[in-house]
């Protein structure tokens, strides 16, 4: 399949990776273009990934005209990435973007119709999703590992110093990362998102101009409850990138540190003040094709395209978690729990 990487930054060396190294896309994939507003850092770019006598673009338009790709990859900021979806998709070209994959809901609803009216692939990135410790999870509470599941509980404290575009965005936390452990809370769950109330501060010490951290409060399907705690300016013993959790269920609880096996642990005997607990194996994935980040996004991704049919990621079902952090973001500013719509 003829590939289109738009943007050339920091995030597109994991896109490359996978697709040139990854056993899940060998042969599947040929990058055909590249394209950046500045030619110099795709230039670059393609130095030093190897890419050879690759096509370098400054505009998508002219380059799909030129190469006539069957996918581009959008992994250009947030600021561009209405545009650049907009114009592949016009185009009648499937694309696979970055999160989050709309400035805000009404962009979102529009370029998900566009590409129901094309009959064409819009599929978002949410490739911690796709990590071993999330799809353990996943299957684990499906199969009824803790019984009914009643909460789940994330906090992220980690400090980077991204430098450029990160550093000016309003909202960056919940916009820029805290969409991964929305999204990872839906899936490991299988919960709809009903409703949230959330916090949002810039706290003393931040480098970055707004929103650095957050605490929220979601109102999941059937019940369920999901809180959360994040922090891009928290330095001194950081979680892991994918979070920090805990999963309740009627039978016990799961946690998981975001890096090493999950482990859960079940009560037992009888009736007691402290009932005794017994620790349980949280099976390991019979295949890790699913469980491959990037690549197993891509590799979704490519077999919808051939299939005819929607890949996981697809932008119908992405929305729902754009929409926990667009309603995390309302409620931040008004101070009101905030009801999230069933698009």
């Amino acid at each position: 399949m003829r590939a289109l990487l738009a943007g050339c930054g920091a995030m597109a060396a994991g896109w490359v990776r996978a697709i040139t190294t990854n056993p899940l896309l060998t042969g599947k994939i040929e990058l055909v273009g590249l394209v950046d507003r500045d030619t110099e850092i795709a230039n670059r770019f393609a130095r030093e990934k190897g890419l050879g006598e690759i096509p370098v673009f400054s505009d998508l338009a002219a380059a799909i005209g030129e190469l006539s790709p069957d996918v581009v990859f959008d992994v250009t900021p947030p600021n561009v990435r209405p545009a650049i979806v907009r114009t592949a998709l016009e185009a009648g070209i499937h694309v696979l973007s970055e999160k989050p994959m709309a400035p805000d809901m009404e962009t979102a609803r529009e370029l998900c119709n566009l590409a129901k009216k094309k009959s064409r692939v819009f599929a978002v990135t949410q490739n911690r999703r796709y990590k071993r410790g999330v799809r353990r999870i996943e299957s684990f509470l499906k199969d009824g590992g803790l019984g009914a599941v009643t909460s789940l509980h994330a906090d992220f404290f980690i400090g980077p110093h991204f430098g450029g575009f990160r550093e000016q965005m309003d909202h960056v936390l919940l916009l820029d990362m805290s969409i991964h452990h929305f999204d990872a809370a839906r899936c490991m769950s299988g919960q709809a998102p009903v409703s949230v109330l959330c916090h949002e501060t810039n706290p003393k010490g931040s480098w970055y101009a707004h929103g650095a951290a957050a605490s929220a409060i979601f109102e999941m399907s059937e019940g369920v409850t999901f809180s959360y705690n994040g922090s891009w300016c928290a330095e001194g013993v950081p979680t892991s990138w994918d979070a920090s959790w805990r999963v309740v269920g009627t039978k016990g609880m799961l946690t998981w540190d975001g890096e090493n096996a999950p482990v859960a642990t079940i009560a037992t005997g009888g009736p007691a003040f402290l009932r005794q607990t017994e620790v349980i194996s949280v099976p390991d994935l019979a295949d890790d094709s699913c469980a491959q980040e990037h690549a197993s996004v891509i590799a979704d991704v490519l077999s919808a395209i051939d299939s005819g049919s929607e890949p996981e990621t697809t932008c119908t079902d992405n929305i729902h978690s754009l929409a926990m952090v667009f309603g995390a973001i309302d409620s931040a500013r008004s101070g009101r729990r905030v009801t999230l719509t069933r698009d």
